[in-house]
């Protein structure tokens, strides 16, 4: 075993190499296995995870929470109903304190911002499990669970290299799941077709990556989404975007995701959506309960990849 011997934190996709997530699909798939065959494996006993949110959850609070449990952990959760941090406490304060109390933290909340200055302030290794900008842990969930349907070689284990040279079309909102994808196909080496309504574009500033040959801007989902090996969207309006509601439904209402949008794609595509999904908006529930979606493996696959994350930021390299 390899404990880490500097201090590494998950904020956005692009803090790890392409062989380091390598290794977290190749310790997913092992993590996975064993969790499948009811075979015990606790590798982080007398380990604790705070999780902090400010924005509500449900997939992220279970996938954490079971996932730290299945590994021998155990688990402290705090809003900011029940913190300091509702209560104005600098949350450089809140950092200091609480990575003084466990082994490793969680937060979801609203600007990147916040995280980036948690973890400036933590002894202890600091999970973005989404902020207003990135939602790295639910990408890292998508690409295994392309992986498992469509990525295997001739021995049945996951071949990260096959992600090179796909396609991904996102349709819909730039927003932090969009700009997350853009930094997970420069790193892996994939295209991003994206097509949003106008006035909800993508920011590359915000993704931190350049205009490049790995990316393009499409007006018509439909030509985003032809020759496609996945299609994925997100919901119209994120948390926090609520009193923008009306006005999206009206600007989205051509970027749904319809049968004739997936025949555009590969015949072979996937579909994946991050949810909670709204059935007749964002996406045709022909589609998303279709042969071709996968979106609840993608879903239990959260606590598969992220898992093996919290065992590589205590333990590195097994």
């Amino acid at each position: 075993m390899n404990t880490p011997t500097t201090l590494r934190h998950y904020l956005q996709f692009k803090d790890f190499t392409a062989d380091e997530y390598a290794y977290l699909f190749e310790r997913a798939a092992l993590i996975k296995h064993k969790f499948k065959t009811y075979e015990r494996y606790q590798p982080l006993v007398d380990r604790t995870l705070a999780m902090i949110f400010e924005k509500a959850s449900t997939r992220t609070r279970v996938s954490f929470e079971a996932g730290m449990y299945q590994m021998g952990g155990s688990v402290v959760h705090l809003t900011t109903g029940d913190s300091q941090l509702g209560r104005s406490e600098p949350i450089e304060d809140t950092a200091r304190v609480i990575s003084r109390m466990v082994d490793l933290v969680m937060i979801r909340t609203f600007e990147q911002s916040k995280i980036e200055r948690f973890a400036a302030h933590s002894r202890v290794p600091v999970i973005n499990g989404l902020t207003n900008e990135f939602h790295p842990c639910q990408i890292l969930a998508d690409l295994f669970t392309w992986l498992e349907h469509r990525g295997r070689r001739a021995d049945g284990t996951l071949d990260p290299g096959a992600l090179r040279g796909i396609t991904v079309a996102w349709v819909g909102d730039g927003n932090n799941m969009a700009h997350t994808w853009l930094q997970a196909a420069q790193i892996l080496g994939f295209r991003v077709h994206i097509s949003t309504p106008r006035g909800y574009e993508v920011n590359p500033a915000v993704a931190g990556v350049p205009r490049g040959d790995f990316w393009q801007v499409f007006d018509d989902p439909m030509e985003a989404c032809r020759g496609a090996d996945l299609v994925t969207t997100d919901v119209w309006t994120s948390m926090g975007f609520e009193a923008e509601n009306e006005a999206r439904q009206k600007a989205f209402a051509a970027w749904r995701v319809t049968p004739a949008m997936m025949a555009q794609a590969k015949p072979e595509a996937l579909f994946m959506h991050c949810l909670p999904a709204h059935r007749g908006e964002e996406v045709d529930a022909e589609v998303i309960d279709g042969p071709q979606s996968v979106v609840w493996d993608e879903a239990e696959n959260r606590m598969h990849v992220q898992k093996a994350l919290m065992e590589y930021l205590l333990l590195g390299k097994l």
